[in-house]
């Protein structure tokens, strides 16, 4: 058995330790947020946070989430009013949306470090996460807004 928190709930789970954390939240516990994108840490659809910090889900496994916690796009808020989630909305920022739960995650890490993050600051973090559509500026753009006290306190 693995023991873990996930988006705050305490879980054990009875599955081979070597699984990466991605299937296991997709294919065991329906989580369906958390994409698959390259299998290889290098496109970052798959970010979640362990402890708080950003992790490539296909590449962490199971074993390596024994006692920690894990949060995942759907454990950022419980109403979809995070910051972060109502500036992507305001600044448009999804094209196709896949990469979107990653950008959210990485951002959401890169906020909890930095919260008035510079432009070098966001492109360094956000760099870890590809976007094919090219929405890099609109997702800068909205890193700024969700770290502005007007979007944060409501």
């Amino acid at each position: 058995m693995i023991s873990l928190t996930l988006n705050g709930e305490p879980r054990a789970l009875d599955l081979d330790p070597e699984m990466p954390l991605l299937w296991v939240l997709r294919d065991h516990l329906g989580l369906m947020g958390t994409k698959y994108g390259c299998g290889k840490a290098e496109c970052g659809a798959c970010i979640v946070h362990l402890d708080g910090e950003p992790v490539n889900a296909c590449m962490t496994p199971l074993s390596q989430v024994e006692g920690r916690s894990v949060t995942t796009i759907e454990g950022l808020s419980s109403d979809g009013r995070h910051p972060l989630q109502l500036a992507w909305i305001i600044e448009q920022v999804p094209q196709c949306g896949y990469c979107q739960p990653g950008q959210i995650m990485m951002a959401a890490a890169l906020l909890n470090k930095h919260p008035r993050p510079t432009d070098a600051q966001i492109e360094e973090a956000m760099s870890r996460v590809l976007c094919r559509c090219g929405t890099y500026e609109r997702i800068r753009r909205a890193v700024h807004r969700a770290a502005s006290p007007e979007v944060q306190n409501g």
